[in-house]
């Protein structure tokens, strides 16, 4: 199974740059380039995200090797927060009645706050 280095390489050969190059473009030290060789450590989060932007490649190709053509990913259209069962859509434990109670009365806060902001900004 080829590694993340091996597709970062491949994709430097493919713009005909030296590695030099890709790592000054990029800012990565040709130390850091060598230990994502050798496997000793992998391109954090942020620096894949800069790859794969550099090179117009996905993510789910340089980290796994797996094309996505054709697949696209959609947002889900459900609301963000609580649903009928009272469940944020982004957790997977219910959660309690005083979580619940917490966070609408942050979000009414919040509006409180904002509300109060803009008659001060006009008032000023």
């Amino acid at each position: 199974m080829q590694s993340i280095y091996h597709r970062i390489e491949e994709l430097i050969k493919e713009r005909g740059m030296t590695k030099k190059a890709f790592c000054q473009q990029l800012g990565i030290s040709t130390g850091n380039f060598g230990d994502w060789k050798r496997g000793k450590t992998t391109p954090g989060t942020n620096k894949l995200i800069e790859i794969a932007s550099f090179f117009d490649a996905s993510l789910d190709w340089i980290m796994l090797g797996r094309d996505v053509q054709g697949e696209v990913l959609k947002e889900s259209q459900d609301p963000y927060f609580f649903d009928a069962s009272g469940q944020l859509n982004c957790q997977g434990e219910p959660l309690s009645e005083a979580e619940r109670n917490f966070i609408l009365e942050y979000i009414e806060f919040t509006r409180f706050r904002n509300e109060k902001n803009q008659r001060n900004s006009t008032m000023g």
